[in-house]
């Protein structure tokens, strides 16, 4: 077997690939050949297993099709009781949304007590699936979820008898169904699954489906509760009774009101929770594709080294980057405070105006920030010394997929606003400042993407432990003369330290030189980026949190409303602004990564 072979991850058809853990002796058999050979060649990378999957390709397709059919039925009940008249009423959603749900439940609840615990299931797992802050973050996401659900609970309680009985029971579902997948994926979301390959597939697709259908059902609530909320006070009464029927989704508008004060308050408090859920299905869908990418691989560890990165938040650090940044930060809650008590308390125009003065000028000055600070860091990688990371990693993949794809949603809604301003007529201050704005958002994702990836596919910085006790001795030289301590050291290394000779690796006299010369210069960089990833980070969460929770400039500023209509502009912008809020959140996660790594 080539080496080029041994290196590559391949696929294991395992005996188990039914529902039954199976124990045939010449079957298990190879298992076990492949655990002995852990543990015997500990020096050698072990051997490809001759049998592979057959039907990979076709097992992959089939769990494939079946999420693009779900995901497809969910998408049309979900616009079609958002746009059609009364054709799809919102307990239609609810209900496929609740049978999703409890079906994936039991899957996961099959995979825990029997395909994990199979013999061989779990013979790897993949280091970069899941890292600690991921999976933290989802859990912070979860628990505001499972908050948002008992606000729901309590809102549709308060005139249950005019509503469908599957408006309460769907919250309660949902607050299992997250409860179970959070644990589910803090315990498994490293695991590469040999055993039940097309059942797990299967599951894990239908695990990702049901929270994209969770996703898209709870941002069109948002989206169409935000849009009715900016809008009601200038469009006609037939978009007002179309925007109270998209929110509602049903009939029962008129004949369920909720006017006590504890209603009111359900209701504000979960549409407030909304963006912590929408964040928590995306994550939850990130890990298990890499879960689901991660079925029969195996993993050889020997020629995939293993980065063991430890967070260290204010060690070797000028606190510049953090300073900043969080001055950003609570500038930009400031903000939107202000923002939010001028344009929805006042009716005045002037009010109005200066708000909006004071979000763009504030998002100009934090956008060209982040654009000079991106464009800094992609030039100290031009001098960076550390080799490109090459292997295999699908959760890098599905990071720079992501950071790719969700940035065309902010792309599209400043084209869009570039366009309208350009042949709009009348050209104020305003209008001037959102077209700065515009710009200057394609700028920043382009130059922040650019950085994140780059930084991405850079290996962590190498351990200098081998080094140490050789430059110990060199440092107790008086006087150290480089060219006659390099001539002193042979190839070997064992003349200052023989002891260690036999364990230690053979090191070029180079070695040496670029030791005492190099590091320093290594650190200053290192140190530069981890101030730009943490900058960068404090600024993207209050670039999230500003459209999350309220700031949409773009129904309060009536040149794109006039320029594309009522009808036209709230779609552009429902549809493109969930992405570009959910790549703010994913470019926090890929910038902690980044950090850590520097």
């Amino acid at each position: 077997m080539t080496e080029e072979s041994v290196r590559k991850d391949s696929e294991i058809r395992h005996p188990n690939s039914s529902m039954g853990c199976g124990h045939k002796d010449d079957k298990a058999s190879l298992a076990s050949s492949q655990i002995a050979s852990f543990s015997h060649q500990p020096h050698q990378p072990p051997s490809t297993p001759a049998s592979k999957e057959v039907w990979k390709k076709g097992g992959r397709m089939f769990s494939i099709l079946l999420a693009v059919h779900l995901a497809l039925l969910a998408c049309t009940l979900v616009s079609s009781g958002a746009f059609e008249k009364i054709a799809v009423h919102d307990y239609d959603v609810f209900f496929l949304l609740t049978v999703m749900m409890l079906i994936v439940v039991i899957w996961i609840i099959f995979y825990l007590f029997g395909t994990s615990r199979c013999p061989d299931a779990i013979l790897c797992k993949d280091s970069h699936a899941g890292p600690i802050w991921l999976r933290g973050g989802l859990i912070l996401f979860a628990i505001f979820s499972l908050v948002m659900d008992v606000f729901k609970i309590g809102y549709y309680s308060s005139f249950y008898s005019c509503l469908s009985a599957i408006k309460i029971i769907y919250p309660i579902v949902q607050a299992i169904f997250v409860v179970v997948q959070t644990y589910f994926l803090w315990i498994s979301a490293k695991d590469c699954v040999h055993v039940h390959l097309n059942v797990t597939r299967c599951g894990l697709m239908l695990t990702l489906t049901t929270n994209l259908a969770v996703w898209m059902s709870a941002v069109t609530d948002e989206s169409v509760h935000k849009a009715h909320s900016k809008l009601k006070k200038n469009v006609t009464e037939e978009i007002f009774r179309w925007l109270m029927k998209a929110g509602m989704r049903s009939s029962s508008a008129e004949e369920c009101n909720c006017n006590s004060q504890i209603c009111q308050i359900f209701k504000n408090g979960y549409f407030w929770l909304y963006p912590f859920n929408i964040e928590y299905s995306l994550f939850a869908s990130a890990m298990v594709y890499v879960m689901w990418k991660n079925v029969g691989r195996f993993i050889d560890h020997h020629s995939h080294h293993i980065h063991r990165l430890k967070f260290r938040l204010f060690r070797r650090t000028f606190f510049v980057g953090i300073v900043l940044g969080l001055i950003i930060l609570v500038s930009g809650l400031g903000v939107l405070i202000l923002y939010e008590v001028q344009v929805n308390s006042s009716t005045e125009s002037s009010k109005k105006s200066q708000a909006l003065t004071m979000y763009y000028i504030f998002n100009i000055v934090c956008l060209g920030l982040m654009s000079l600070v991106c464009i800094g860091g992609s030039v100290i990688y031009r001098f960076d010394k550390r080799d490109m990371d090459r292997h295999k990693n699908p959760t890098r993949t599905l990071d720079v997929a992501l950071l790719m794809g969700a940035a065309l949603g902010q792309y599209a809604i400043s084209y869009y606003s570039i366009v309208a301003i350009v042949a709009s007529t009348p050209r104020d201050a305003i209008s001037a400042l959102n077209l700065t704005y515009a710009l200057l958002m394609i700028a920043q994702h382009t130059f922040q993407n650019i950085f994140i990836i780059e930084g991405l596919h850079r290996q962590p910085p190498k351990e200098d432990h081998k080094h140490d006790s050789h430059q110990k001795d060199l440092y107790g030289l008086t006087f150290v003369n480089i060219n006659a301590v390099s001539l002193r050291v042979p190839d070997s290394g064992s003349t200052l330290a023989p002891s260690t000779a036999s364990g230690a690796e053979a090191i070029h006299p180079s070695d040496f030189v670029r030791s005492l010369t190099a590091p320093k210069k290594m650190n200053w960089r290192r140190k530069f980026l981890r101030e730009i990833s943490m900058f960068l980070l404090l600024s993207n969460i209050i670039l999230w949190i500003m459209p999350a929770f309220g700031a949409r400039p773009q129904f309060d500023n009536d040149t794109e409303l006039n320029f594309y209509g009522d009808s036209m502009w709230p779609a552009i912008v429902d549809i493109c602004l969930p992405f570009g809020i959910f790549y703010r959140m994913h470019a926090v996660a890929s910038l902690l990564e980044v950090y850590i790594m520097s």
